[in-house]
Order: C-alpha cells, then structure tokens, then sequence
C-alpha cells in the first residue's frame, strides 16, 4: 500500500499514534518473553512479529518515519513500565484488556486482516493470562480472602466498640483480640481445608495393577476394560487399553499403572496454607487497629481507621479487577462497599446499646 495523496494532518497525526502504540505494544511482548521459556516465549514473540506488522502498515501510509511522534497512550506506558518490574500475570490481565479494546474494528484505514489479528491476540494474551491466573489462583486467593476477612471484621469489631464510648484501650484490646482469633480461625480452617482435600483425593487414587499379577486372575479384557470406562474412558479406548495391559501382562511386562485422572493436581501444602491464611489475615486485621495503637481515640481515631481501611479495600478489590480482566475501579468500589456496609452495621449497633463516642 502506497501513501495516500490526500491524507489530512488528523489522518496522519492518529496513524502516528498507531504506530508508537504498535511499536510499544511489541516491545512489551519481548520484555515478557525475556523472561520465559519454551512455549509461553514462542507465543509472546509471535505476537511481538505480528505487532511489527502492523507497525509495517502505519509506516507505509506515513510515507517513512515521520520526524516527530507522539508519546504512546497512558495504558501502553503502563504496559511498558509494569513488563520490567511486575510478574507478568499483571502485564497480561492489563495486556488482555487493551486488546479487547482495539480500534481497528471501526477503523477505516486498518486492514480487514489487522483487525482480526487484534481479535486473535485478544484471545491469545486471554490464554496466557489464564495460565498465570490458574498457577495464581491458590496463593492469591488465600491473600486476597485473608486480608479482606481481616480488614472487614476487624473493621467492624472496633467501629462497633468505638462506637459505645468504651475507653481507648479497651478498644485497642479489643481490635488485638479480633486480630488474634481470626487469624487463627483463618488459619485452623484453611489446614483443615487443605488436610482434607488431599485425604479426599488419595482416596480415589487408582489403584497399581502391579500389586496383583494379571496372568493369575481370571479376568477377560471386557472386565478390565469396565475399570477404565468407570474412571471417564470412553468404551473403546477403554477395551484397547485393556487388551494392551493383559497383553503386556502375559508376555512377562510389568503392568502400567492405570491413570485417567490428573494427579499432579496441587492442592497445596495444609501447613503452609494454614501460616499463609494466618498471615494475611493479620495483615489486613492490624491496619483498623493502627490510630489506637499510635494513641488516637474517638471519632478521629474512628475516621483514620475508616480511610486506612477503604485504601487497603480499594487496593485490593483494584487487583482482583486487573488479575481478572475487569474494571478495576469497579472491584475496589465494590470491596469498598462491602467493607463499609458491615462497619456501618455494627456502628449503629454500637451506637444503639452504648452511650456516646469519647
């Protein structure tokens, strides 16, 4: 494609503004497959390589590099920053949601194929993203659970107490012991959890056919073949794994163990969950009690536990939306919300059966 004749200083002016996106868009993706390997690192230079394609296409109606560019937008200096110093399930959940937001759809000088291409890496950094979010999703859902659990309860323990008039360090006492005992309710619960899903999954282990020699039971390879079907094999997939382990067994092999369920799943260690939930609950229960701890009491100390806490909610909930791929704004108004909705309750209760904030 040649450069138009008749192209206008604002048709110029946003095809720059697509190629420094473009430019910086691909240098992103080689920042991130910097730090991979094997297939993850393909994939991300792949779509780096179709970056620069698109890149091609801008230049071209250009007409060459122009001798002054605009800087790339806000989201893709983000992108360009966070791709050196964050792990990179966050450059992707940002990633992801700039695809998804592509303009090439309703833009005329962008080809069809560009366009598509766009819609492709969308799904594409979806993909990756995902698998950063399932290798994530133990530990972060332990942080995430923990330290919004700590934050709420113990925010609304000591509104509620705040709110009688009580003296200071009864309150201060109060938020300690609210901090200790969720902790360790958090803690107690998440080893029980985690103990019991590993007993629940080494009970539907399969079992080793080594343990019994096939050649000395009297066993045709329809009833083997029903062993398999009832772990997910289909009949005759089932019936040829069958014929092939009996097989084996008569000519001398050792027989394979049965395997159709995954059982490289990661549960998770019970201790480290537990210190892990205890951890992070505390972490978010200690930051309502900090203004009785630096001395405050009353409606200030109330106040700065109120703004501590709404930062941490939205911080939180702000995360959540970006390891998603939602609007972050949306998940930290909605930790907001919540938070202060249970603070609010157990104020007006305080309020209730108290007598006045000191």
């Amino acid at each position: 494609m040649n450069a138009p004749t008749n192209a206008t200083a604002a048709d110029r002016k946003r095809w720059a503004k697509y190629l420094v996106d473009e430019r910086a868009e691909a240098k992103v993706y080689r920042r991130l497959a910097e730090r991979k390997t094997g297939e993850e690192r393909e994939i991300l230079l792949a779509l780096a390589d179709a970056e620069g394609r698109h890149e091609s296409h801008w230049l071209t109606l250009l007409g060459g590099e122009p001798a002054k560019l605009p800087r790339p937008g806000l989201r893709t200096r983000i992108l360009g920053s966070m791709a050196s110093g964050f792990g990179s399930i966050f450059v992707l959940a940002l990633a992801q949601a700039a695809e998804a937001r592509s303009p090439y759809g309703s833009e005329a000088d962008a080809t069809p194929a560009m366009a598509a291409d766009e819609q492709v890496h969308h799904e594409v950094v979806r993909g990756l993203a995902a698998r950063g979010r399932r290798r994530l999703s133990g530990t972060f859902r332990a942080a995430v659970f923990g330290a919004n659990d700590g934050l709420v309860s113990n925010l609304a323990l000591v509104m509620g107490i705040g709110a009688t008039g009580v003296a200071p360090a009864f309150v201060l006492f109060s938020g300690v012991a609210g901090l200790l005992a969720g902790a360790l309710s958090m803690g107690a619960g998440e080893f029980v959890s985690v103990r019991s899903q590993r007993e629940l999954l080494e009970a539907t282990k399969p079992s080793d056919f080594a343990e019994v020699p096939l050649t000395e039971v009297d066993i045709d390879a329809n009833e083997v073949a029903l062993i398999y079907r009832s772990r997910g094999v289909d009949a005759d997939e089932a019936l040829d794994r069958a014929r092939k382990v009996l097989a084996a067994a008569h000519n001398g092999a050792t027989p394979q163990r049965v395997v159709t369920v995954d059982e490289d799943d990661i549960v998770g260690n019970a201790w480290g969950a537990a210190i892990s939930s205890f951890l992070f609950f505390a972490s978010g229960a200690i930051i309502p009690v900090l203004p009785w701890l630096f001395g405050l009491s009353g409606v200030a100390a109330l106040v700065l536990a109120l703004v501590l806490v709404g930062i941490a909610l939205m911080a939180t909930g702000a995360m959540v939306g970006v390891l998603s791929g939602t609007s972050p704004l949306k998940r930290a108004l909605r930790q907001l919300a919540i938070g202060f909705g249970a603070a609010a309750v157990t104020y007006v209760l305080g309020l209730v059966f108290g007598v006045s904030v000191a």
